[in-house]
């Protein structure tokens, strides 16, 4: 292989300056604000700020609605990985047996991965709107469905608003997963077991394992961290804060309510948590996992 040779030895510097610029600016500086912030009490217009310890990550665990938006957000991560990775595995599976119009099928299924979140909470809004939503008069036709006051019809308007954006990539990478898997190994199954369901349990899924801890990692970052925009284009943590998760309610008491120090406590204690989940994963999950 061919080596690249500069004249001077700061060039090769000079070609990643721009890339260590951005992950400098929009990275690294952010993170020593935040750590900053955590461990300060500041005006809210920036006029004086005064070291406070941990005071900050006190009154945030202390806070009810700091324990509302975490128990929320549990039930939030569990909910929409279980169902958009059901449904995803679901569509994955009857698209890789569909002979005619293959195409036009995965391109339909596609189509929300492409949805920036906002337009996902505006898209809802129409579905759930109290005049003209579908989704909201099949619901109130099976019981008085009120999301503006009643915390478990809010808890079905964010379930399927969020869970309706991810199921697409669950989809792309279970039908990948399927596809991959070798035609001797089915045809083999087929001949040894004439059930489908008991084939796809014992001889199919297995061999997507590995995509589904994938998949499982990504559903849960995609719950934590990226449906921020649906929350807040929908029921905007109504009703009384029960459908904020904790980086909404972050946002909220940073961004909106002046309070940089519980915003940066607040983020913190999201890290932590991100990185126990991560470490639980890698360490009880992905050891009972075998790769092909």
């Amino acid at each position: 292989m061919k080596r690249v040779q500069f004249s001077s030895y700061f060039t090769q510097y000079f070609f990643i300056a721009p890339q260590l610029a951005i992950i400098l600016i929009f990275l690294y500086l952010p993170i020593v604000q935040t750590f900053r912030d955590a461990f300060t009490i500041q005006d809210a217009f920036g006029f004086g700020r005064y070291f406070s310890g941990l005071d900050n990550f006190t009154f945030v665990l202390s806070d009810p609605n700091y324990i509302t938006a975490l128990k929320f957000t549990l039930i939030f991560i569990v909910v929409i990985t279980f169902f958009s990775c059901s449904i995803g595995l679901l569509l994955a599976v009857q698209a890789n047996n569909v002979i005619h119009g293959k195409s036009a099928y995965k391109t339909l299924l596609i189509w929300p991965y492409a949805i920036a979140p906002a337009v996902v909470g505006v898209t809802a809004n129409y579905f759930f709107s109290e005049r003209l939503g579908i989704l909201y008069n099949f619901f109130n036709g099976l019981w008085g469905f009120d999301w503006y006051d009643n915390v478990y019809d809010a808890y079905i308007y964010v379930f399927i608003a969020a869970s309706w954006k991810q199921i697409s990539a669950n989809f792309i990478f279970f039908l990948a997963g399927l596809q991959n898997i070798q035609k001797s190994i089915i045809e083999a199954s087929i001949i040894d077991c004439k059930s489908s369901f008991r084939r796809f349990w014992t001889i199919t899924f297995p061999l997507l394992m590995p995509t589904t801890f994938f998949l499982i990692i990504i559903n849960i970052t995609y719950s934590f961290f990226d449906t921020l925009g649906i929350i807040d284009t929908t029921t905007i943590g109504a009703p009384s804060g029960e459908t904020k998760t904790l980086v909404y309610k972050a946002y909220i008491d940073g961004f909106k309510g002046l309070d940089l120090g519980s915003a940066g406590a607040q983020s913190i204690i999201m890290m932590l948590i991100v990185l126990v989940i991560t470490v639980f994963q890698f360490r009880f999950i992905e050891g009972k996992i075998h790769y092909n």
